[in-house]
């Protein structure tokens, strides 16, 4: 679940982004996944889905490393998007404790994002690719 302010809009990057409606400190946690907001799913569950709904999950999910689940973002959080050289950075052990906390001071108005190879076993595995 997010925890500072943020809005969504167009990004350079891909599609719709996720910015910062707020200036975000350096060490701030931006994100802690909460399980009344998020959901862990398992292949088998994504694969019970009619083919439009499981377009939808895959398109909003990501693999994780360690539990091998797939997560949906239940709020604005799905929109982050990649960067190699990303501001925020994702501490993921497939846990409660999940979190992803700005790498460095974040502007008002800036993007916000992660570099998917930290906790993304689809990308990990070459899925997809940027």
């Amino acid at each position: 679940m997010l925890l500072v302010k943020t809005k969504l809009g167009v990004s350079c990057i891909e599609g719709i982004g996720l910015f910062a409606a707020e200036f975000i400190k350096k060490g701030t946690i931006l994100w802690r996944y909460n399980s009344l907001i998020d959901l862990r799913l398992t292949a088998r569950e994504i694969g019970e889905l009619d083919d439009c709904c499981r377009e939808q999950i895959k398109k909003y999910t990501y693999r994780e490393k360690d539990s091998n689940l797939y997560v949906l973002c239940g709020d604005d959080a799905r929109f982050f998007n990649h960067s190699d050289e990303p501001n925020c950075l994702d501490v993921c052990d497939g846990g409660e404790n999940d979190v992803t906390i700005a790498s460095r001071n974040i502007n008002q108005g800036e993007e916000l994002t992660c570099n998917y190879a930290l906790f993304d076993m689809d990308l990990i595995e070459g899925f997809y690719r940027f």
